[in-house]
């Protein structure tokens, strides 16, 4: 063991968030710029005082170079398809069919970033609903920093059971499986490690639903808040009666289906649910704002909201025949529906992954790390597969096709610069282990269990948001600190499996400010350089779910009464009723 006090070692675990943090956030460095500071820095650390060799660093720099390298297929993508669409003109029916649906701005980011964007997190997760919702967004006329941000606050609720549940099946479960402590509980007990996850995912769906529930109103306060023209919450509260209705008509059978079937379906069949009842509920005019809400004119955008992707306003305000709006949304059904087939059909999952190309380095330099890359079933590969598809559908003729790969090859450029240091940071922090310490994120958490104590299940959540910022992927954080929160709950006498679940639920919060989420997501719309400001933004949503999830734990441990559990709950709902009583006011001063 290293001879440092745990105090000092935690802190200098903590130090590469730090730098990310001060650099990208407070001095406002574009991301191209933070990450290769971060790195190196993190480099540094990990070799002078973890003493992680110089084989075990490079291992892990290739496998994240490897890493970003696939994140940047998806994000080739997603702007390709943007592009292709921009390209054959039938970007504008897009638009106009949701106007069709309803021209209010609010409504429109419900059924897309909320609904949409959950069905696709349901069915393949790794940041493909951001991209995919919001170059969908900018594209019927969102500010492309406005869509941005509204995509990643949905990258919470759904995201535990993302890409058919693999947060909790392969995240949850490999962290907990065939640990000596955990057999002993589960013979104690007298059930099965397969039952013991599903109350896992149970208790997950359940701390999910209630908070929720509550996204779409926070969304809404937050985008009216940041890029509306009065710059007022009130504008997004005045719909908080459709918002907290479609905020339940996702979570409500997202819990039944957490609780009933398991892992793999509330997400993708409690959006699916949820966007039929909200988008025929939107129809017949049930909870629509009276006055409608919308951006202020392209002209008046603040320079910060602007991304390179644009659409005119004058050439949207065109008839679009039903046939003809289903025929420019058709290229996102194919590409939905492909996502779906080749997650959750076994037989063909099952041939792309084991007959299709596979690219891998096994022990690389000699160390346990090793990588590996299948291209055919990135969804990347979908997206282009879609174009192709878009090209037929469209007729797009040589020069539109030209043009397409033209643009979306120098946005993606952007992208590159930054991602290539963003992901082999994050594994090199993930794999500092050495002979003398275990690796920065696990002596990071062990650091912050000394402070907290009894309190731990407040500050559960927030260990797993941090493992999602800093690896970009609840099934990561999960992987990392599932046995540690299971240790915790021993340690302080209180029901592991709860703990457990408070570390899932935190570790899909955390998808709302990880840096490459962010980065990938913003250079769908051409939004690079300005991830701080992004940033800035979802860690309002991202602290108050994390609180929101501790005080539930807090109560469903130690129950309702004098404690900082039910004071932390009454505050929210303090807070929730608040928002409540001014989107009240601001609806009735507007009717």
């Amino acid at each position: 063991m290293s001879e440092l006090p745990l105090s000092l070692l935690s802190l200098l675990a903590l130090t590469p968030i730090l730098v990310v943090f001060i650099f990208l956030v407070i001095l406002r460095w574009p991301a191209k710029k933070a990450m290769p500071v971060a790195y190196f820095f993190t480099a540094l650390i990990a070799f002078t005082v973890w003493k992680t060799s110089a084989p075990q660093i490079g291992a892990a720099s290739i496998h994240g170079l490897v890493t970003a390298l696939n994140l940047l297929f998806i994000v080739f993508g997603a702007i390709l398809l943007l592009n292709t669409l921009k390209a054959c003109g039938d970007i504008h029916a897009i638009r106009q069919g949701f106007v069709d649906i309803s021209p209010d701005r609010r409504v429109q980011v419900i059924i897309i970033a909320w609904l949409f964007g959950s069905f696709i997190e349901g069915a393949a997760g790794f940041g493909t609903p951001a991209a995919i919702a919001a170059p969908l967004l900018v594209a019927i006329g969102f500010p492309a920093m406005a869509a941005v941000v509204v995509a990643l606050i949905i990258q919470s609720t759904p995201v535990s059971f993302g890409a058919v549940g693999t947060p909790i099946l392969v995240g949850v479960n490999t962290g907990l499986s065939e640990q000596p402590q955990v057999q002993q509980l589960l013979t104690e007990l007298g059930v099965s490690h397969e039952v013991y996850l599903h109350s896992i995912g149970a208790t997950v769906s359940l701390f999910h639903g209630i908070i929720g529930t509550f996204i779409p109103l926070i969304m809404l306060a937050i985008m009216t808040r940041f890029f509306g023209s009065k710059k007022s919450f009130r504008e997004g509260l005045a719909i908080w009666k459709f918002a907290l209705f479609a905020g339940a008509s996702f979570t409500i059978p997202y819990m039944l289906l957490g609780r009933f079937l398991g892992p793999e379906f509330p997400s993708l069949l409690g959006s699916l649910v949820g966007l039929v009842i909200v988008v025929s509920a939107t129809k017949a005019g049930f909870l629509q704002p009276k006055n409608i809400w919308s951006f202020p004119r392209e002209e008046d955008w603040e320079d910060e909201w602007r991304g390179e992707f644009h659409v005119d306003a004058h050439d949207a305000e065109m008839k679009v025949s039903r046939g003809h709006f289903f025929k420019a949304w058709s290229p996102y059904i194919i590409v939905a529906v492909l996502l779906v087939i080749t997650r959750t059909v076994p037989a063909i999952k099952g041939f792309i992954t084991q007959s299709g190309l596979t690219l891998s380095w096994s022990n690389i330099f000699g160390t346990a790390i090793s990588t590996k890359s299948q291209p055919l079933y990135l969804p990347g590969f979908l997206f282009i597969v879609t174009v192709v598809c878009a090209y037929g559908i469209f007729r797009m003729n040589g020069e539109q096709i030209k043009r397409s790969w033209k643009e979306s090859g120098h946005t993606l450029l952007g992208a590159a610069s930054a991602l290539i240091f963003a992901v082999p940071m994050v594994q090199v922090f993930l794999n500092t282990q050495s002979a003398t310490l275990e690796a920065m994120p696990r002596v990071l958490a062990q650091g912050v269990s000394e402070l907290f104590g009894s309190m731990w299940p407040l500050v559960a959540p927030t260990i797993g948001a941090l493992g999602a910022f800093i690896a970009g992927s609840n099934t990561i954080s999960n992987m990392m600190f599932s046995l540690f929160q299971f240790e915790m709950a021993q340690n302080i006498g209180v029901t592991e499996y709860i703990v457990v679940s408070l570390q899932a639920v935190g570790g899909a919060a955390g998808n709302m400010i990880c840096v490459h989420n962010v980065v990938a997501a913003s250079a769908t719309v051409g939004l690079l350089g300005k991830e701080g400001s992004v940033i800035r933004k979802t860690l309002i949503p991202m602290a108050w779910y994390v609180l929101f999830a501790g005080g539930l734990g807090l109560v469903f441990l130690n129950g309702v009464g004098l404690n900082l559990g039910t004071l932390i709950l009454a505050g929210i709902t303090v807070f929730i009723l608040w928002l409540i009583v001014q989107g009240a006011k601001s609806e009735s001063s507007s009717g």
